[in-house]
């Protein structure tokens, strides 16, 4: 069986939807394949039981115009803005985050508050001289002290190898203007009238979650002439020289059939994560860049959902668990995201991240043995109690996070100097240019090879990070000031 589309793209993610999305209401009519049987990627909506719950948190915020659009667009009412409330749990204290003076000296203690100080001074006087990892670069602007104490042991556990391993590059973007005089200034100074937040205190977020979002578009592409394929893995990415021709799909019936499907198009899009596209070329590509493929590395993740007997455990959107005693690195309150993540308001949802790796033993675990190690993390950190939590599943998320190690730009140079020279092939989204990046930078790249294949010249590679501005984020006072939901504070 053969077929025809003007364009393919590979992913239903947010890059991938966009990317649909945008050629549609431009009368381009694209194929999407996605290898699962949900649209959304990372940013899906999973459920279980009527509980709705994120693979991990995704706030919605932007700079980026055209971005903010289409969220507006698909969701409209159903889409509201959202006050950011997080801790830090260290010691068996709780921290604001962002910092309030008060309470980080009240939980720290005078002396140890006094040490943190004498680090950051010290880090002005004898700084790094070169801020080649991780520790160095937050060192520089926070002291030693404070990078052990809100720092070191969180990162490593998102990312299973020492901060010295980490390249500064990742902190630098996704850190990228903070400082302890900065915090400090935020702390100290703060006023509901600021437009530039270096932490920002609201978001946006749909009523059912970020899948919502993901849905809406899937439904969009699908009734505007475009087609959203589920469970179809594209399985080889043919080409002559520099152009492809055709990939070949395997179409899932969810069960252990597959029938395999040639797709002709004359552009291609991708946001499959880049190791696995090179690996599906063929002609094979050349020795060193499927060498540089095998080279990339990426840290998975798992959440635990436990189902609490409590209408109220705590107030903040998230917790972020440095203690190094617990495994657990976050923890999600989906009914504080939204009031409608939970069918009963007498019960509450939790989330508990656990960063791992593809076959250790977090990853290989049993479920039965995962959320009976939830149950006991929650109650050593305070939480909840075990009585409480009368049911639970768990969700497992590979390849989440590409990892920015000492080896990695080198990889991904030979990779991308080797794509570039395809002339109707695009990467676009976090893995498909294996960039850290936030949801909105993936849609950005997505809008950008879609204007390309309407005969726009973008250089997707070159997309600056910063203009995703992650933390940084300037909000409009409207966001700030027009909470609709009428949901608690």
């Amino acid at each position: 069986m053969i077929d025809q589309y003007p364009v393919v793209i590979f992913g239903a993610g947010p890059a991938g939807l966009t990317a649909g999305y945008e050629l549609v209401k431009n009368d381009i009519h694209p194929i999407v394949f996605e290898k699962s049987d949900m649209v959304g990627g990372i940013s899906r909506t999973e459920h279980y039981k009527g509980y709705h719950f994120d693979i991990g948190g995704h706030r919605f915020y932007t700079k980026i115009k055209e971005v903010e659009a289409i969220w507006h667009e698909l969701l409209k009412d159903e889409f509201f803005a959202r006050p950011r409330v997080s801790r830090i749990f260290f010691e068996g204290k709780f921290y604001d985050y962002p910092l309030k003076i008060s309470n980080t000296l009240s939980n720290l203690g005078l002396y140890r508050s006094f040490l943190v100080g004498l680090s950051y001074l010290q880090s002005l006087i004898f700084p790094y001289p070169n801020e080649d990892n991780f520790e160095e670069w937050i060192s520089n602007r926070f002291g030693k002290a404070l990078f052990r104490i809100f720092f070191k042991t969180y990162t490593e556990k998102v990312w299973g190898i020492p901060c010295t391993e980490i390249r500064a590059e990742w902190a630098a973007q996704r850190i990228k203007g903070l400082s302890l005089p900065v915090s400090i200034r935020n702390a100290l100074f703060f006023s509901p009238s600021d437009k530039v937040k270096t932490l920002i205190n609201s978001f946006h977020y749909p009523r059912y979650g970020p899948g919502m979002m993901w849905e809406a578009a899937q439904n969009f592409i699908d009734q505007e002439g475009g087609k959203v394929s589920l469970n179809s893995e594209v399985s080889q990415v043919v080409h002559e020289g520099n152009r492809v021709t055709h990939v070949i799909v395997e179409k899932s019936d969810g069960g252990e059939n597959k029938e395999e499907t040639k797709i002709n198009s004359e552009n291609f899009i991708s946001s499959m994560p880049i190791s696995e596209l090179i690996k599906r070329l063929s002609p094979a590509a050349p020795q060193e860049v499927l060498s540089a493929a095998e080279g990339l590395s990426y840290r998975d993740f798992l959440t635990v959902i436990l189902l609490v007997n409590s209408d109220n455990i705590f107030h903040d959107n998230w917790l972020y668990i440095h203690s190094p005693e617990v495994k657990v690195g976050r923890i999600q309150n989906y009914k504080n995201w939204s009031p409608d993540m939970v069918p009963d308001a007498a019960k509450t949802s939790l989330g508990l991240e656990y960063f791992c790796t593809v076959g250790d033993e977090i990853w290989e675990m049993p479920d039965d043995e995962l959320l009976e190690l939830g149950g006991k993390e929650v109650e050593h950190i305070g939480i909840a109690r075990r009585e409480d939590i009368f049911d639970g599943t768990v969700v497992r998320q590979p390849k989440a996070y590409p990892i920015y190690n000492r080896t990695y730009d080198a990889y991904l140079k030979t990779i991308r100097e080797y794509l570039e020279e395809f002339e109707n092939l695009q990467t676009i989204g976090r893995n498909g240019l294996h960039k850290y990046n936030n949801q909105d930078h993936s849609m950005l790249t997505a809008l950008l090879a879609a204007w390309n294949v309407q005969g726009e010249d973008h250089n997707i590679w070159d997309v600056n990070t910063e203009r995703s501005y992650y933390e940084e984020v300037r909000i409009s006072q409207e966001i700030l000031s027009s909470d609709k939901t009428g949901f608690p504070g």
